[in-house]
């Protein structure tokens, strides 16, 4: 008999007062600069809310004010400037939920208005043309087949002209002169990027069709001098590589294409972003090194990489240079620190910071240990280790936590639940399964369709390392994980009965084949690469479906949904609920009002972090304890006889 010590009341309510100020830790994000670099537009959730906010960049160590821009109530998930400087567009999340409104403002705050998107109607933001007259909006197909659109919007009336058709395009970039538009198109993990000619209403693939891979990230700017062709395409693409790298492709009128040539490669990492000035002089590249980020300066004209140091957290996001190549904001974040915008200056690589945090609680955060494990098939894995304080030398009790995607990445970043659960007791480990991004080409198709048993198997892999390491105790590891991760867990727990104590699904899939049919269009087109065609590959993903073996799950579980959530739909949720309460197993289930799929309000997020707290150190120590406020099955949780049929 494994014999262990719960943890105390105290060390839990202490923990949930943590995941409160943690929360509480406002941070700022997705910035977007004046062309003079000279102001900053951001995402802040400083009031509990994401809101658009303006600051002044100032270089001498002060911090200036930040100026709340008011659109409504609603979620902002996305901020641009127009070159101009003369407007700002902004994507809000309509009512929370996974729809999207764009909607104009002036820097000053006036002429509020939205232009397109609303409850029934979803609309995304795309770039600004150079001239800073008019933006891209894309409307995906509203219809199984039905084609994605993308305009070009005037600010001021609202006109919008067509731009772009296709299946699941996203315009990525408009050249100076708006003659060619980069358009990415395809399923995920198969997307390409074909440049357009609105000229000649002409269409050419950037890269050679036929190799497998993806390209993610592509822009268009005036050729370097001493390369043929008026305009030069950079990516960062794995199309046919081993890792995503930076490729640049030549093109000019008349339907010319030069050959593509890798520009900048790495053994060791992948390129996540790049960015480059309106001249194409001085490219920004964003190297991931196994979740860590690293930066580069590119000369295009000599290949010149400048590697640059001291960057202010393990993390970064975002990263915009600016227009005239001297300045790089871009949100830095870290295990003990929130997201935060700092500037690079890129002549003396000086970094100053732009925005700050408040303060955090003194207490000590967890800043997480890089293990490496094998897949039962021998597969490399890598995870991150949030060792629990009082768990140091001996096997306690521990949550594997999954990530979504599954093409998202674990990374060192800030994390308030994490950091919660460690201080509570409770050991976290958060893996990057076969699936996950920033490890190869390979790697991240690897769970591809049958692949999927083995990204069961590597959930268990993981159980498995925590084991024979002495970090876990067998009896007590719990599997937790949202989207994805969510599916993942209920997988794991209904594949493999007796390896996990516990389990908490948050807006995760139960069944695949109702996902499909009841998720937004663009959205199940887009996973059909992942998961399977839903009539083609039907007998694959009602196997691989937790929802047809839910009599096999007999541990505690705690399934979380948010009410406005149309990517993985709330029957998804509703379902395994009814299921477990119709076979009287211990089911718990938390619905979040007005949210969608990600949950951005701050009270969302403090009564979420409170109730895996709750739920998991109940049911990992077995002394059915809760803090207060955390809420249970008697009380906020939904009861049975509301869940719909």
């Amino acid at each position: 008999m494994t014999t262990h010590v719960d943890a105390a009341p105290a060390d839990v309510e202490a923990a949930a007062a943590l995941a409160d100020a943690l929360v509480d830790a406002w941070g700022s994000w997705g910035p977007n600069m004046t062309p003079d670099a000279r102001c900053v537009a951001f995402i802040s959730d400083r009031s509990g809310v994401p809101q658009v906010y303006i600051q002044d960049v100032v270089l001498d160590g002060q911090q200036p004010e930040a100026r709340h821009i008011r659109l409504s109530d609603d979620p902002v998930v996305k901020v641009r400037w127009a070159a101009d400087s003369r407007w700002l567009t902004c994507e809000v999340a309509t009512d929370g939920g996974v729809r999207t409104a764009v909607w104009v403002v002036r820097p000053d705050g006036t002429d509020v208005r939205r232009v397109a998107g609303d409850a029934e109607t979803h609309a995304e933001l795309g770039p600004w043309t150079r001239s800073g007259h008019r933006f891209v909006i894309t409307f995906p197909g509203t219809a199984e087949g039905a084609p994605t659109r993308s305009y070009l919007a005037d600010p001021a009336t609202g006109r919008l002209d067509p731009l772009a058709e296709g299946d699941l395009i996203h315009v990525l970039d408009v050249s100076l002169e708006e003659r060619f538009i980069v358009v990415r198109d395809g399923e995920r993990g198969q997307q390409f990027v074909v440049v357009v000619d609105r000229l000649t209403d002409e269409d050419l693939s950037v890269l050679p069709p036929g190799a497998t891979g993806s390209t993610d990230v592509a822009l268009i700017r005036p050729a370097p001098e001493d390369h043929s062709g008026p305009v030069y395409v950079y990516l960062a693409s794995d199309v046919g590589l081993p890792r995503r790298q930076l490729i640049g492709v030549p093109f000019g009128p008349n339907g010319w294409r030069g050959e593509p040539r890798t520009l900048a490669a790495r053994d060791d990492a992948e390129l996540e972003f790049v960015d480059a000035d309106d001249a194409g002089r001085l490219l920004l590249l964003v190297w991931n090194v196994a979740g860590r980020s690293e930066l580069e300066l590119m000369d295009t004209a000599t290949g010149g990489r400048t590697p640059i140091t001291g960057l202010p957290g393990l993390v970064a996001a975002d990263p915009v240079l600016s227009r005239d190549g001297s300045s790089v904001v871009l949100g830095v974040q870290g295990p003990t620190r929130p997201r935060e915008l700092w500037h690079l200056d890129t002549t003396t690589h000086a970094w100053t910071r732009v925005t700050s945090a408040p303060p955090l609680p003194r207490q000590r955060l967890v800043v997480p240990r890089l293990e490496t494990f094998a897949g039962r098939d021998g597969l490399p894995l890598t995870g991150w280790l949030y060792r629990a304080p009082g768990h140091l030398k001996e096997p306690g009790p521990v949550a594997v936590y999954l990530h979504g995607g599954p093409e998202a990445q674990e990374r060192p970043a800030f994390s308030p639940q994490h950091q919660a659960l460690a201080a509570a007791g409770l050991t976290v480990f958060a893996p990057n399964i076969r699936g996950s991004s920033g490890f190869g080409r390979e790697f991240v198709h690897a769970d591809d369709l049958t692949g999927r048993y083995a990204a069961f198997a590597d959930v268990l892999a993981a159980a498995d390392h925590l084991v024979a390491t002495g970090v876990a105790d067998p009896e007590r590891i719990a599997v937790t994980g949202r989207s994805y991760g969510g599916y993942l867990t209920l997988a794991s727990l209904a594949f493999s009965p007796g390896v996990f104590a516990a389990g908490v699904d948050v807006c995760g899939m139960s069944d695949l084949v109702t996902f499909y049919r009841d998720s937004e269009p663009w959205i199940a087109a887009a996973a059909v690469s992942k998961y399977g065609h839903p009539e083609r590959d039907r007998a694959l993903l009602e196997d691989i479906s937790p929802l047809a073996s839910a009599n096999l799950i007999d541990v505690p579980l705690l399934v979380v949904h948010g009410e406005h959530d149309t990517n993985v739909p709330i029957g998804e949720a509703h379902q395994i609920v009814a299921a477990l309460r119709a076979l009287d197993r211990p089911v718990e289930y938390l619905e979040l009002p007005g949210e969608g799929h990600d949950y951005r309000r701050a009270h969302s997020r403090k009564r979420l972090t409170r109730t895996i707290l709750g739920f998991l150190t109940a049911a990992l120590n077995g002394a059915g304890r809760r803090p207060a406020g955390v809420p249970g099955t008697g009380s906020d949780a939904v009861p049975a006889g509301a869940l719909p049929r």
